[in-house]
């Protein structure tokens, strides 16, 4: 199972090589890396923390935990942790043209709504004496029960919630700007952030290999380096020695008025 944190940009169209125009939504990827690994001796349950973004400010208690890394976000996914550890990391190039993906977002806000646009209600007809009933939502329920039953659709609060959207379909990725190109509309607003699922195997940059790319210095690096070195000692040395020729040209100097 694949996880990765995105946030979504707009939404344009692309050109296929048939000629057919997509309508896609472009996506920002987060790089991630694990932040801790939950297993069933200890925790109950088989899951991983990743990490992504970067934050100013981190409180005492996510600084320790998060061994001082300042993330920003932080998600918790359960998957099978046969390979993993604390420190992978991975990033838009985990996915692939063509895959199939699930999407998690918060949809936008749309406050309180009525029963035409929040459920789709066709309205009361605009004569015969509905004045000031077009959009209302008509009988809620019969004089029997003398009640309202539960899940009686009425107006209220819309939006904001968080929805998931599955089969969504990488028709581009861009890994330079570490963009994807979905096809379809995802939920949220701009910038909101998402989550993107995806089965398959999950290859992922070990915390090893960072430390060794890290810690790795090639030989024209490390030639410069002595040649600098070399041409520091020497005009160190070149000044040492110019210092010296100075005191003795002024303790000669003193000699010579002592001596007149």
């Amino acid at each position: 199972m694949k996880l990765i944190i995105g946030k979504k940009l707009n939404m344009t169209q692309i050109f296929t090589p048939q000629g057919d125009v997509l309508p896609v939504t472009i996506i920002n990827i987060e790089p991630v890396t694990i932040t801790q690994i939950k297993t069933k001796k200890n925790d109950g349950y088989q899951a991983i923390q990743i990490g992504a973004g970067t934050k100013k400010k981190v409180n005492k208690p996510q600084t320790g935990h998060l061994k001082g890394k300042n993330f920003r976000y932080v998600k918790e996914c359960r998957m099978p942790i046969a390979d993993l550890q604390v420190g992978d990391s991975w990033g838009v190039e985990a996915f692939s043209e063509g895959e199939k993906i699930k999407i998690t977002g918060i949809t936008k806000g749309k406050g309180f709504q009525g029963v035409v646009k929040r459920w789709g209600f066709r309205g009361s007809p605009a004569s015969h004496g509905h004045k000031d009933q077009l959009r209302m939502p008509g009988s809620i329920g019969t004089t029997g029960p003398a009640r309202v039953f539960k899940g009686m659709r009425m107006g209220g609060h819309m939006g904001n919630v968080t929805t998931s959207i599955k089969w969504l379909e990488i028709v581009k990725i861009d890994t330079a700007t570490s963009q994807i190109y979905v096809k379809g509309a995802v939920p949220g607003a701009r910038h909101s952030l998402l989550y993107i699922f995806s089965e398959g195997d999950l290859v992922t940059i070990k915390k090893a290999a960072n430390d060794q790319v890290a810690a790795k210095e090639t030989p024209e690096i490390e030639e410069i380096k002595e040649v600098t070195a070399e041409v520091a000692n020497e005009e160190t040395t070149a000044s040492q020695e110019e210092t010296v020729d100075q005191a003795t040209t002024v303790n000669d100097g003193a000699n010579d008025k002592k001596n007149a």
